[in-house]
């Protein structure tokens, strides 16, 4: 299977969380457009640069399962694809959010917290996250008067940041050849389709 292939079918794989910005911007990747010509449209501080490392790692941490190493978000160059891809393929309603989120963990001092203090910061962020997108749908779906549809026109909301960086994440792991060899099984002549019943740990799909 290809990169453009892997692209196409990761949300797929993923079970198909991806959001619409987030499917756009893949489109965009793919067909190497850049939704954003000027330089200094983007960009992140290096204190911020290691906070979204340090948040991807949490993300997908490097394993060592029964002596069979996999690499983790930092190793397969998440983080730098995450500033790519906001830089080059997302809008600036997402550059502000992810911005406005990653200024709040960053004051929180993120980065001088424990292992266990980070993950309870992510479990916090989960939830207003899924809060946040619930009160999203229910906004975009609700048959309002012509006020509030130019009210969102005026001021379109951007991915929540944690929405953001876990597809990211997701995506560019899953996307780098490490990540894909680390998490699929390869066949080369693959057989008939049938159902097997998988040995512990053992690797759910093929490639």
């Amino acid at each position: 299977m290809n990169r453009r292939e892997v692209i196409k079918n990761v949300a797929l794989i993923l079970g198909g969380t991806f959001s619409a910005p987030t499917l756009m911007a893949m489109n965009h990747w793919e067909q190497g457009i850049k939704t954003n010509t000027s330089i200094a449209a983007f960009s992140l501080t290096e204190t911020q640069r290691k906070i979204v490392a340090e948040i991807a790692e949490l993300i997908i941490p490097k394993t060592d399962t029964h002596g069979e190493a996999s690499p983790g978000a930092k190793d397969v160059g998440v983080p730098a694809f995450i500033e790519m891809m906001l830089k080059d393929c997302y809008a600036q309603a997402e550059h502000l959010s992810f911005v406005e989120g990653l200024t709040s963990i960053e004051q929180a001092k993120f980065l001088e917290m424990n292992q266990s203090e980070r993950h309870g910061v992510l479990k916090y962020l989960e939830q207003e996250t899924k809060s946040e997108m619930k009160a999203r749908q229910m906004k975009q779906t609700k048959m309002g008067d012509n006020d509030d549809h130019e009210d969102i026109k005026k001021a379109p909301k951007g991915l929540p940041f944690w929405r953001l960086i876990k597809e990211l994440t997701l995506l560019g792991y899953f996307t780098s050849e490490a990540g894909i060899k680390a998490s699929f099984e390869y066949v080369q002549i693959p057989g008939k389709v049938e159902n097997i019943k998988l040995k512990p740990n053992q690797k759910s799909y093929a490639y």
